[in-house]
């Protein structure tokens, strides 16, 4: 049994360690005033060293339409900095920074987390000075998906009732053990104790293909659809009442190859269900190009199972 002030003691090691690897993005936009001409407007964010050869992951919108961009030290000093690559479907940038002693994290394995489990996030809440702002909480739920204002869904994340505020962004969330088990991201406005991050699992699989490609490979599966509801259950005499009803296969994508058709309805995938749109993007994104998945879909009322192994999403 682990007493209070051993719990604190561990946490303000982990605060200590992880520090050192936290670094403040301050950036530059240039926005039209009320007479439509372009005003600097500055904006904050957070990131952290993930190698030895200073690669720093950061949320995409920390970086969307900046002019400038700076890179602060924990000690204060200012680094050259260039943008690697971004994705903004998982909000995922990668920048490279030159300095001396840089310390990566150590990261965690986001698929091994448990709702309950302690965290921390660190960050650069609202840009103050004085060193990045700690908050602690507990992981309140696994799986989310959100629809940010930016547009794409963010899913699979991790949910925190450790305060996440603006400049957080970017930041690590991790464990106990001073390990990165998430990327802070996005708060829910007026609600309080609803924080989210990227699972680092996720962060870690985006950033080597920017790193490496320049670009993501997403998974790709071929079909358009809407989500199933009761009242199209009804309509259609589709079976189920919820699902993701596929609406159009692409000829000759993964789906098509794998025998899925124009209404049927998507109900689980490797096994576990799927209630529309969000969760199949959400689940499919999880995996890889190239791998294979079981898909559980009614077709006339009756439950079938096809394996299909996901395409590269195209480039149009």
């Amino acid at each position: 049994m682990v007493t209070s002030s051993e719990l604190q003691e561990q946490v303000a090691n982990v605060v200590k360690k992880l520090t050192r690897s936290v670094v403040n993005i301050t950036t530059t936009r240039l926005l039209p005033s009320v007479f439509l001409l372009p005003v600097p407007v500055k904006g904050v964010g957070t990131g952290f060293i993930i190698d030895d050869e200073g690669h720093v992951v950061t949320n995409a919108h920390v970086l969307t339409d900046v002019r400038r961009a700076e890179v602060y030290l924990n000690n204060g000093e200012m680094v050259e900095a260039r943008l690697v690559g971004k994705d903004p479907w998982t909000d995922v940038a990668v920048m490279k920074i030159k300095g001396s002693d840089l310390e990566p994290v150590e990261l965690g394995d986001s698929d091994k987390l448990s709702v309950g489990q302690f965290v921390i996030a660190i960050g650069n809440s609202f840009g103050l000075a004085g060193g990045p702002t700690v908050t602690f909480g507990v992981i309140s739920a696994l799986g989310r998906h959100i629809r940010t204002e930016r547009g794409p869904l963010l899913a699979g994340l991790i949910q925190t009732d450790a305060a996440i505020n603006p400049g957080n962004s970017g930041g690590p969330l991790v464990d106990l053990e001073g390990k990165v088990i998430g990327m802070n991201t996005a708060i829910i406005p007026y609600a309080q104790g609803i924080g989210f991050a990227i699972p680092i699992n996720l962060v870690s699989k985006v950033a080597k293909d920017l790193i490496r490609l320049g670009f993501v490979r997403r998974p790709w599966l071929g079909i358009n659809g809407v989500d199933v509801d009761p009242k199209m259950a009804r309509h259609y005499g589709l079976g189920v009442s919820k699902g993701a009803l596929v609406v159009n296969v692409i000829r000759g994508g993964p789906a098509w190859q794998a025998g899925l058709r124009s209404g049927d309805v998507i109900v689980a995938i490797q096994g576990v269900e799927v209630k529309g749109m969000d969760d199949l993007i959400g689940q499919i994104w999880e995996e890889t190009p190239g791998s294979k998945v079981e898909v559980t879909v009614v077709r006339r009322g009756k439950l079938m199972k096809l394996n299909v192994v996901l395409g590269t999403t195209p480039s149009y």
